[in-house]
């Protein structure tokens, strides 16, 4: 099983990479997150520049945001600095998309886009649907050998549901998910698919992502590492649930542990400004801190929904995602904290 890290993407994320190379990490995957972090192009061409052999990713790159040749462009150069160890990572959008109030695009656009970038990062004379024209397009000038189509940019899908996973089996990506609670069974749903697709189940690639902290059984530190290193995980639970169950949904509250605290944040989250478009604070930190008023986060509640223990419960629960079949595993750093990289790879090396 490999070993990654990722970033809510900034401009100096190239310094904590070059770290995780010389640590031995495989990649470092870059959150494409328009609005609340710098571009993830620009940051990953620093990180490039920085490194010689760990890979770089983006995860996830957002469809609708960039159009194909201008997704395609940017990737081909990437592979240019650093050949053959760029990853495109794509999904159907969430946050890059709630933060402008939107949902998920379609599976079906989703899917052609990708074959669209894949199509001329091949090299090949792309037909291309646009302003309601059809043109043909292609790289003008690859024998300059100012970018490279040379070198494989690998596929990796984000999907969630089953007629997501149906896609990435279909593409034959390698599949991308995301937080710790009921990740084997997840696995075993997308081995399922993928199987079910006629893809052999050993060229599954799967990367699990997730937020967590190393514990020290200082109940003070501990405490601290969780609410700052974590917790921004489980505050997207709850940002999540407000956009489907309030302001971009119905107000029907899901049943189970969750569902009394998350009253309690959706009367928090009635008090956003401007009304009608709440969501420009409920994701405001989305990944990189909690915010003041999300007082429903507590530390236990932290440690209960995030990849957080001692060394010794965290090598434990890493064996485990070994054995169900994750070939990797990434772990976010936070903004600040990006320190703990340090004691993540002492937990990995014992794994």
């Amino acid at each position: 099983m490999r070993f990654s890290i990722a970033f809510a993407s900034e401009v100096d994320s190239w310094r904590w990479v070059k770290r995780a190379e010389t640590l031995g990490f495989h990649a470092a995957w870059f959150y494409d997150t328009q609005l609340l972090n710098p571009d993830v192009f620009i940051c990953m061409a620093l990180a490039a520049h920085e490194t010689s052999r760990i890979r770089l990713g983006t995860g996830v790159l957002v469809p609708s945001n960039r159009i194909e040749p201008v997704a395609a462009n940017a990737f081909a150069s990437l592979n240019q600095i650093a050949p053959g160890r760029i990853d495109f990572g794509v999904g159907t959008g969430f946050t890059a998309r709630r933060t402008m109030g939107l949902g998920a695009i379609s599976l079906k656009d989703t899917q052609r886009y990708i074959q669209r970038v894949q199509a001329l990062l091949a090299g090949e004379t792309l037909e291309w649907a646009f302003e309601g024209q059809q043109r043909k397009i292609r790289f003008l000038n690859p024998d300059l050998g100012l970018i490279n189509l040379t070198d494989e940019v690998p596929l990796w899908f984000s999907a969630f549901g089953p007629k997501a996973m149906g896609v990435a089996a279909d593409l034959k990506a390698g599949w991308l998910n995301f937080g710790i609670n009921g990740a084997e069974e997840s696995l075993a749903s997308m081995q399922n698919v993928w199987a079910e697709h006629g893809n052999p189940p050993s060229d599954l690639q799967s990367n699990l992502f997730a937020l967590g902290a190393v514990l020290t059984g200082d109940r003070a530190l501990d405490e601290a590492r969780l609410m700052a290193q974590a917790a921004p995980l489980t505050a997207v639970m709850f940002h999540n649930l407000a956009d489907e169950v309030g302001a971009m949904g119905g107000r029907n509250l899901p049943t189970g542990p969750l569902s009394n605290l998350l009253s309690e944040y959706l009367a928090v989250h009635d008090t956003y400004q401007p009304a009608e478009a709440k969501y420009l604070t409920n994701h405001r930190g989305h990944l990189m801190f909690v915010r003041p008023e999300e007082t429903h986060i507590s530390p236990d509640l932290v440690r209960s929904t995030t990849l957080s223990g001692t060394p010794e419960t965290l090598v434990e629960r890493l064996r485990a995602l070994k054995a169900a079949g994750y070939s990797e595993i990434t772990i976010q750093l936070v903004h600040d904290h990006e320190a703990a990289i340090e004691d993540w790879a002492d937990v990995f090396a014992k794994v």
